[in-house]
């Protein structure tokens, strides 16, 4: 099952307490303060874990709490600082604070890591109160508590190149056609429920990978079909790819629509560098129509078919060109 959203509880230790002590030797009746500090409240971390692809360990664990520091003790022994508690996440995952809405951290990198709750400090023992004047404080410290937070946790896939359109526009068949992906594929609108990755080979040393997002209808941006919770994975990708279906009265309008719904979502969308792809080509009766729409066009779109393979070289080697265009190369 794929999870793109969680919201978690999560605490930090608290620090040890500082001890009171005094030394109690032999021939030592009035023994100084030895009270050791306590240790430091254990961290909540959250780290990037490549193996993970989902949030659905979260929604059976919400709440997470680290340990806390061990107290201080006599003959000077300090608490011991309690270990972090780490939450493994996948790449990809934004950490917001559900009370402020700010992002805590934006984990994309394997083993990136970040302390998204500070534990509390260990207390000091009264051996550090011990003054010329007073030799025998009586004073120590408790420890602090850590810090305790609401997050929310949202997972925006990181692909090179997003699929866009309409439902049933063949996105899925295009996945399917070019890698090793086996997203569902049927004849009707949203069949696709959760959005899948493929790796998508070239030759042998260059690859990218591709993501199948669910279908957008006009009104997706205030949440209408299935909305925003799949908008939000088009934003990590870097080049998008719109699918118009040939047999749709007017892909045109289709396109106008796609654009307007990402321009809605989030306006940075509309400017990142795209490919425009006329899928379904191999049921039209005859290629007129097609060249009568690519006429409309001062780019006239692909026409690819993902069921016979046509146009699918070409399309690869515009997606090819336009990843190094933008930069950073191909995935491998």
């Amino acid at each position: 099952m794929f999870i793109d959203y969680a919201r978690i509880h999560v605490q930090a230790g608290r620090g040890g307490h500082g001890c009171m002590s005094f030394r109690r030797e032999k021939n030592v009746p009035r023994g100084g303060p030895d009270g050791g500090h306590g240790g430091n409240g254990g961290n909540v971390v959250v780290r990037v874990d490549a193996r993970k692809r989902t949030l659905i360990d979260f929604r059976y664990q919400q709440i997470y709490r680290a340990e806390n520091g061990g107290a201080g003790q006599g003959k000077g022994m300090h608490g011991k600082t309690a270990p972090d508690l780490v939450i493994l996440l996948p790449p990809g995952t934004v950490v917001r604070d559900a009370q402020t809405g700010q992002i805590v951290a934006d984990l994309v990198e394997a083993g990136q890591s970040v302390i998204v709750a500070h534990g509390g400090t260990g207390g000091r023992g009264n051996s550090a109160f011990a003054t010329s004047t007073n030799r025998a404080p009586r004073r120590a410290e408790s420890g602090a508590p850590g810090e305790a937070r609401v997050l929310e946790l949202e997972l925006k896939l990181l692909a090179d190149v997003g699929l866009v359109g309409h439902p049933n526009a063949g996105k899925s068949t295009l996945l399917a056609r070019l890698s090793d992906a086996r997203p569902k594929i049927a004849d009707y609108p949203f069949t696709t429920l959760e959005p899948h990755l493929g790796i998508v080979r070239i030759d042998e040393d260059d690859s990218f990978v591709m993501a199948d997002i669910p279908g957008l209808i006009e009104g997706a941006h205030d949440g209408k079909g299935l909305g925003i919770q799949f908008l939000r994975h088009i934003e990590r990708t870097r080049v998008l790819l719109f699918l118009l279906d040939i047999t749709r009265p007017d892909p045109s309008d289709d396109y106008r629509v796609l654009q307007e719904e990402l321009r809605l979502f989030n306006p940075t969308l509309v400017t990142r560098p795209s490919l425009v792809a006329f899928t379904k080509v191999d049921v039209l009766p005859d290629r007129s129509s097609l060249t009568a729409l690519a006429a409309r066009w001062d780019s006239p779109p692909l026409p690819i078919s993902a069921v016979t393979g046509e146009g699918l070289p070409e399309l690869l080697r515009q997606i090819h060109r336009v990843l190094h265009e933008v930069g950073q190369g191909v995935s491998v």
